[in-house]
């Protein structure tokens, strides 16, 4: 694996991403959960507890391989995207709602994604000398997560004007830096995903229906306006690919690039489902 690409700018791009995040962020968008507990208790649920769980099943049933089975795991606890704002955007969501499951997801995943991650190593992973997330590298998480979101809001709180301007340029920016990074780190192991991808593709789209289905059914069974259950669906939905695939690959964490493997493929996968999902939700409240 390409050490310069994974060890040194991988945590940079990653970081960029964050603070982009953080740039569109503010101090409300917290307190804003006393607006919709209901919902957000109810996605955090959805997002904390049923989707590995449900995940967990999933990896069973279609028996993947062990490193496919971990990085599955790793995808089910990362958080929401902000891609998740735009599609709840376009198809009637509550996208407030979006912005404050996207803040408090991004913080809580510190804390539960290393739990779900080490539980899935030693399930899947036990005999083979694979290390999970200890103590020293969920403090680098805590460090390429919430610092550079801090930063961002940080910036915001100082000068929205220019928050704005920085917003869209640091996102194209980590974009790109993402894409090179990333190609760098699978060259090595090009030859595997190909088996890889066809592996995890029926996975990663059951995942993903299961996490659509869920993030708007379980609000609604709740009586949560279509709305709120529209956001709810996308925030639970899409994923935080970027950061699943970081762990996977950085050398300081996970250092396994096959482990990055389902994140990519549901990155594929989950704009054209949650695109074709939140038109056929929006069809039934045209309709009823």
């Amino acid at each position: 694996m390409n050490s310069v690409f994974t060890a040194v700018f991988l945590p940079i791009a990653l970081g960029i991403v964050m603070l982009g995040l953080g740039l569109g962020l503010t101090i409300a968008d917290f307190k804003r959960i006393v607006v919709f507990p209901k919902a957000v208790l109810i996605a955090l649920v959805c997002q904390v507890i049923l989707l590995p769980a449900a995940c967990f099943g999933l990896v069973i049933a279609f028996d993947l391989p062990p490193v496919l089975a971990v990085g599955m795991m790793l995808l089910a606890a990362s958080p929401g995207g902000t891609t998740a704002n735009l599609y709840s955007h376009l198809f009637g969501g509550n996208v407030a709602l979006n912005v404050t499951l996207t803040a408090v997801n991004s913080v809580l995943a510190v804390f539960t994604l290393p739990i779900v991650v080490n539980f899935a190593v030693a399930h899947f992973m036990s005999g083979t000398g694979q290390i999970g997330l200890q103590f020293d590298k969920v403090l680098q998480v805590f460090a390429i997560v919430l610092l550079p979101v801090a930063l961002g809001m940080f910036i915001r709180s100082r000068s929205v004007a220019f928050a704005d301007r920085m917003h869209k340029p640091v996102r194209i920016l980590s974009v790109l830096v993402l894409v090179v990074v990333i190609a760098g780190a699978i060259i090595k192991d090009l030859d595997k995903f190909g088996e890889y991808f066809a592996a995890a593709g029926a996975v990663a789209l059951a995942f993903n229906l299961v996490s659509l289905a869920v993030g708007y059914f379980a609000p609604r069974l709740a009586k949560v306006g279509k709305p709120e259950s529209v956001a709810a669906a996308m925030e639970i939905g899409i994923h935080n690919g970027t950061l699943a695939i970081a762990i996977a690959i950085s050398p300081a964490l996970l250092n396994n690039s096959e482990m990055a493997v389902p994140a990519a493929v549901y990155s594929l996968i989950m704009f054209f489902t949650a695109a074709a999902f939140g038109y056929v939700v929006r069809e039934r409240r045209s309709v009823s």
